[in-house]
């Protein structure tokens, strides 16, 4: 087995004297050629930075572009006017049938999305709401329609104007306005008005924070390291990208190959160690198994210049190279969930080529490796809007919250933006606390040439599956990963679709267990064991056997009652050697030692 010393802890001022290069793709580089920045480069820079602001950070040329592509598309089809006439007298005359000659009992003629909850409540089935609300949703079924695919029509600029479309019609929906929501006009009613005294009061309270960048304080009964992050376990390593913490064995006796999870930078870590409950953490260390998670510093602007090679080589590999010292001889079972997982395969893709076999096993959850088909996110991701980007963090140093907030809210607004908002602002209620919730608003920064890399490399130029990802100036490939893979995917995912985290078949040959879980980014991978806790489906393939892809895959494979923990837990101990006494915390004759109890510093840094 390969191994590597441990680098003494790095301090920030010695970060940034080591500077890796800017991009990742060296060929491309060399390719673009040397070009002089001009002085006045940075008005420009300035002036749209200025105007990303004001535009949440989307470039206004994908709009317009999109439009004009699809406006002059359809202006030559026709037949395709025809049809979309065709199909607003048709679902006219659907409005007019319901309206005239109501029956008590008749299904409605246009029903909301699976995911649209803004009509639920009982008063929309009752007149007059419910001829709004039928309106609404014909309208809405005609621009699903009129923004399909066209011949000729670029297919992202289709995706991007029914994006757009839907964007307005969920700004207009009946729901978001009092009078002609039946549930805000009944619970006027029958509080006399104070709902939206309360209403008015919550929205000056959020606005108030939205203009000074406060960050609210957790809720009582959810703190950090008491009530959530409460795995007991101590920080053995820092540098200036990350804590490495070791949780407290809760077995005299452990599997002998740890566990390394490599979470997303993009949030808090300790969404897999959230409530006692579903904490993925507290499930494997009582599972027997010693664990090891890596905690990310949230970056400021002094970090920009942290690269993705930065997050590799001084965070992967750096922790992998404690995980060593303190349970030495052994290989590690590695974990990376979201934009952890993709870092955690370059890592491996990496030490494959260069003969680096410290890997027992790799778990990827909900984790891409192929970005051809990663969602909404992708949308407006053209070489406009990450210039747009870029130049918006070329003046903080850093892609700030509000503005990554904003971005997986939009791409559920009618529930995670406009339905949030009928119910602070209108009916006057508080935001129930949970875990999730408390979670997902302790939002993090993106250090600038970090989420430049992260965004030409992969999401744009779609590099590590291409054969053009190069680390230290060589290719990888994943295909030369040879430790066993365990794959999670979740149905309902909107930032990792599961046919897109599916498509690690494609690109490795190692033996390969794949997962689907019910649920979505999130509530899908925290599946704790518990009666009646969504389904899943699970196959194996082993090294070398021939592709299925996703559909036929779905439909070969029955789901299964419950959660996906433990056929993972059953997987990793097969993967394992057997049970070994439990280490002790860190390696005091290495210089390895606590430096403060778990969940340590930088997850509490806002």
């Amino acid at each position: 087995m390969t191994k590597r010393t441990p680098q003494p802890e790095t301090s920030a001022k010695d970060a940034q004297q080591v500077r890796l290069p800017a991009r990742i793709d060296a060929a491309s580089e060399a390719k673009a050629g040397p070009r002089a920045a001009h002085p006045h480069e940075n008005l420009d820079r300035a002036s749209r930075a200025a105007v990303a602001y004001l535009s949440a950070g989307v470039s206004p040329h994908a709009f317009f572009q999109a439009w004009g592509d699809w406006a002059l598309h359809l202006a030559r089809a026709p037949g395709r006017q025809l049809e979309l006439a065709e199909r607003a007298q048709e679902n006219m005359v659907k409005l007019l049938g319901q309206s005239l000659a109501p029956k008590a009992d008749a299904a409605p003629a246009f029903v909301p999305k699976a995911y649209d909850h803004r009509f639920r409540h009982p008063g929309w089935e009752k007149p007059p709401f419910r001829n709004m609300q039928q309106g609404f949703l014909a309208v809405q079924d005609w621009w699903d329609y009129a923004t399909d695919h066209l011949r000729g029509l670029r297919p992202d600029d289709a995706d991007r104007t029914r994006f757009m479309a839907r964007q307005m019609l969920d700004l207009w929906s009946p729901s978001n306005f009092p009078a002609l929501n039946p549930e805000i006009v009944e619970e006027t009613r029958k509080s006399h008005g104070r709902n939206l005294v309360e209403g008015a009061h919550n929205f000056m309270h959020d606005l108030a924070n939205t203009i000074a960048q406060v960050h609210e304080p957790a809720p009582e009964g959810y703190q950090i390291g008491k009530d959530l992050a409460c795995t007991p376990g101590e920080v053995v390593f820092r540098n200036d990208l990350f804590e490495l913490i070791q949780y407290a064995p809760r077995t005299d006796e452990v599997q002998a190959e740890p566990i390394l999870i490599v979470p997303a930078w993009i949030m808090k870590y300790y969404i897999l160690d959230l409530s006692p409950h579903n904490s993925m953490v507290k499930y494997l260390v009582e599972q027997g198994f010693t664990v090891f998670m890596i905690s990310w510093c949230n970056p400021t602007a002094d970090q920009a210049e942290l690269s993705l090679e930065d997050y590799r080589e001084r965070g992967v590999i750096a922790a992998l190279d404690v995980v060593n010292a303190v349970v030495p001889e052994r290989k590690v079972h590695a974990v990376g969930y979201c934009l952890g997982g993709t870092i955690l395969a370059i890592a491996a893709a990496t030490m494959a080529r260069e003969k680096d076999d410290r890997l027992a096993s790799i778990s990827l959850m909900a984790a891409q490796v192929d970005f051809a088909e990663a969602g909404e996110l992708l949308l407006f991701l053209d070489e406009s809007q990450i210039a747009f980007l870029e130049d918006m963090m070329w003046e903080k140093g850093y892609l700030d919250r509000p503005q990554m907030a904003r971005a997986f809210s939009a791409i559920r607004s009618e529930d995670l933006i406009y339905s949030r908002a009928v119910r602070r602002y209108y009916l006057g209620k508080q935001d129930l606390p949970t875990d999730m919730g408390v979670w997902v608003s302790d939002t993090t920064r993106m250090p600038a040439r970090m989420h430049s890399d992260y965004l030409r490399g992969l999401f744009l130029e779609n590099r590590l599956t291409a054969g053009r990802f190069a680390v230290n100036g060589r290719v990888i490939a994943l295909k030369d990963i040879s430790a066993p893979i365990f794959a999670v995917g979740t149905e309902t995912d909107h930032i990792a679709p599961w046919k897109s985290v599916y498509k690690t078949q494609l690109f490795t040959d190692s033996d390969l267990t794949f997962v689907l879980t019910s649920g979505g980014h999130n509530s899908g991978i925290i599946n704790e064991p518990n009666p009646g806790r969504g389904h899943h489906r699970l196959s194996r393939r082993a090294a070398g056997a021939l592709y299925i892809g996703p559909d036929l895959w779905f439909a070969k494979n029955t789901p299964k009652p419950g959660s996906w923990w433990p056929a993972w837990k059953a997987w990793l101990e097969e993967k394992s050697s057997g049970g070994v006494p439990a280490p002790a915390i860190g390696a005091p004759d290495k210089g390895i030692v606590p430096i403060v109890p778990a969940p340590g510093t930088y997850v509490h840094q806002t």
